[in-house]
Order: structure tokens, then C-alpha cells, then sequence
């Protein structure tokens, strides 16, 4: 239980915390940087570990001076690279046994909704599964599971990751120093989390309207 509360505050004041590992560590925050993000997006027992608002803070700072933007965009972003094809690689090798059997470290019901979601986006999903905490992190083990071949993931994970580190990177140097975003970080990174989680949200409301409409149907007729 504590641990859970060190890690609620961690990202409530992610902000606060980045400051002390910058001050306490100088340039080893960029591998510290690095091990959050490759765990997040690599091993699919710790979706939990922060990842948008971490690039968010940590590119705030750089438009401090604190750190260099270009030096956090290609340590992030190879991280998450690494960290997706490392979890690619996982699936490959248990996968097949987790979609047959209950794996006790796996929660089968985010394995599940990955799974869906490749389904429905393909190719696309590893791309935008980049911009969604928890998803993220299912979707390259569900690929490795048998869903694409390598050469044609590492594609779609490079870009992926491009993409995903370039915005949050963007966002946190041009408007992480705002006096308002300052004074209110906890509240950003709670809309941050909010508005990550709303895509997935919203498409299992529409699916589950959807079935409801189809089983009403189905009793009409």
C-alpha cells in the first residue's frame, strides 16, 4: 500500500520529484529518464510507471535550462523503441501460452482490450496505442504474441515513438514555464492522464452501445 501512495504522489508532483533527481543526479537523470520509460513501455507488469507526463516535466525543465530538449527527445524516444521491441520479443516467446492459459502476473482483462484494439486498428495500433498509458504497453506484446511480423512492427514502433516523445516533448518545452501551468502542475498532469484515457474510453462506450442496439434488435425481430 505505501508503495502505491510513493507512487501516486510521484506522479501527482512528478514536477517536484524531477527537480530533487536533477539536482541530486545532473546528467544521470537522462539514464534514469531511460529506465522509467524503457520499464513502462518494455515489461507489461509495469504499465503503471508514468510516461506522458514524465516527457511533459522533464521537457518543462529543459526550457529551463535544466536539461536539453534534444538530449531528452532521443534518450525517450530510444527508450521507448527499445522498451516496445523488448516487449515484442516477450510475446513472441510466451504469448501463445498466456492467450490459452491464466498467466497469475498477467491481468488478462488489459491483455484483452490490447488485444481488441489491435484487432480493430492493425498496424495502426502500435502507433497509436503510443498515446495511451496501459495501452501502450499490451499493445507490442499482443504483436509479438503473433498479431505482425518484426520487420513490419519495427516500423510502426519507431514511428510510434517518434511521434509520441516529439509532442510531449513540444508541449512541455513551450508550455510547461507558463505561470499557470506552474502554480497548478498537479492539476496538468491529472488532465494529462485524463485526456490520454479518454480514446479507449470512449470507443468501449461506443461498443458497448453498440451490442446493446444489436441485442435489442435482435429481440425485435
Amino acid at each position: 500500500m505505501d508503495l502505491i501512495l510513493q507512487l501516486v504522489d510521484f506522479i501527482l508532483h512528478i514536477d517536484v520529484h524531477l527537480e530533487s533527481i536533477i539536482t541530486t543526479y545532473g546528467a544521470w537523470t537522462y539514464g534514469i529518464l531511460f529506465g522509467i520509460i524503457f520499464a513502462e513501455t518494455g515489461f507489461v507488469v509495469t504499465p503503471f510507471l508514468p510516461g506522458d507526463s514524465l516527457i511533459f516535466a522533464a521537457a518543462a525543465f529543459a526550457a529551463r535550462d535544466w536539461l536539453n530538449p534534444w538530449a531528452i527527445f532521443f534518450t525517450v524516444a530510444t527508450a521507448g523503441v527499445i522498451g516496445d521491441a523488448v516487449n515484442y520479443s516477450i510475446g513472441h516467446y510466451i504469448g501463445p501460452r498466456v492467450f490459452t492459459e491464466d498467466v497469475r502476473f498477467l491481468k488478462r482483462e488489459y491483455l484483452d482490450k490490447a488485444h481488441d484494439f489491435f484487432e480493430k486498428y492493425g498496424g495502426k495500433a502500435v502507433i497509436l496505442a503510443r498515446f495511451m498509458p496501459i495501452v501502450r504497453t499490451f499493445v507490442p506484446f499482443v504483436a509479438g504474441a503473433g498479431a505482425m511480423t518484426y520487420h513490419r512492427f519495427f516500423v510502426y514502433n519507431v514511428v510510434g515513438a517518434v511521434s509520441w516523445v516529439g509532442l510531449f516533448t513540444m508541449l512541455g518545452y513551450f508550455f510547461g514555464n507558463i505561470p499557470a501551468v506552474e502554480e497548478h502542475f498537479s492539476i496538468v498532469v491529472i488532465a494529462i492522464i485524463i485526456l490520454s484515457i479518454m480514446p479507449p474510453i470512449i470507443e468501449a462506450l461506443r461498443e458497448r452501445k453498440k451490442a446493446k442496439l444489436e441485442t435489442a434488435k435482435s429481440s425485435v425481430d
